[in-house]
C-alpha cells in the first residue's frame, strides 16, 4: 500500500479494510500509524541487512568484498523490489531520523570497518561516505531499476535484462574508479 500510494496514502482504516480486519486489531500490535511505519521499516531493514552481510567479511579485500555486496544486494533487490521501494521512500521522509536511531547497527559497523580497512590497505581512495556510496552502489541500483522496470534507457523498445556479465562489467568499472 505504501509503495503504491506513498506514506500519505496509508491509513489504519484503509489498511484494516485491505487486510480484512478491524482497525482495532491493528492497534493491538501498533501504537499508531507512525509506529506501524517504523516497525515495518525496521523489520525490512533487518532482512536487507541479513542478506547484505551473507558471506561478507569486513576483512575481505576491497574488490572481493564489493563483489559480495553487489551480488547480495542485487539478489535481495530482485527478490524484494517492493521492499526496496519502501525503504527508499522512508529514507526520504520525516520518519527517517527516528528509524535511523533504531536501525540494526551491524550493517553500518560492517560497512564502516570494510571501507576503513580498504583505505588503510590502500585498496580504496579516501572519500566522503556520500561520494563513496554514489560511486560504489548507485550504478548497481540503477541497473536493477532498469531490470525490474523491464525498460531500457531512452524509451528503447527492447527490455533491459541485467545479466551477470553486465553486472560484473559495471562492477569492474566501479572498482577501477575507486581504487588508487
Amino acid at each position: 500500500m505504501i509503495v503504491r500510494k506513498g506514506l500519505d496514502g496509508l491509513s489504519m482504516q484503509k489498511l484494516a479494510k485491505a487486510a480484512g480486519c478491524s482497525p482495532a486489531t491493528i492497534y493491538i500490535y501498533f501504537k499508531d500509524r507512525d509506529d506501524l511505519i517504523v516497525q515495518l521499516f525496521l523489520g525490512e531493514f533487518t532482512r536487507m541487512t541479513e542478506s547484505a552481510l551473507l558471506h561478507f567479511d569486513p576483512a575481505m579485500s576491497f574488490a572481493e568484498g564489493l563483489k559480495v555486496q553487489w551480488i547480495n544486494r542485487a539478489e535481495f533487490y530482485m527478490e524484494n523490489p517492493g521492499t526496496m521501494d519502501f525503504l527508499e521512500q522512508l529514507r526520504h521522509s520525516p520518519h527517517y531520523e527516528r528509524v535511523y536511531q533504531l536501525m540494526d547497527r551491524r550493517f553500518f559497523e560492517a560497512m564502516g570497518n570494510f571501507v576503513h580497512t580498504a583505505i588503510q590497505r590502500k585498496e580504496l581512495i579516501p572519500l566522503s561516505t556520500e561520494l563513496y556510496w554514489s560511486i560504489a552502489f548507485a550504478p548497481l541500483y540503477q541497473l536493477l531499476k532498469f531490470h525490474i522496470g523491464k525498460k531500457a534507457f531512452g524509451g528503447k523498445k527492447e527490455k533491459f535484462v541485467l545479466t551477470e556479465e553486465i553486472m560484473m562489467k559495471a562492477l569492474g568499472l566501479v572498482i577501477k574508479a575507486l581504487t588508487p
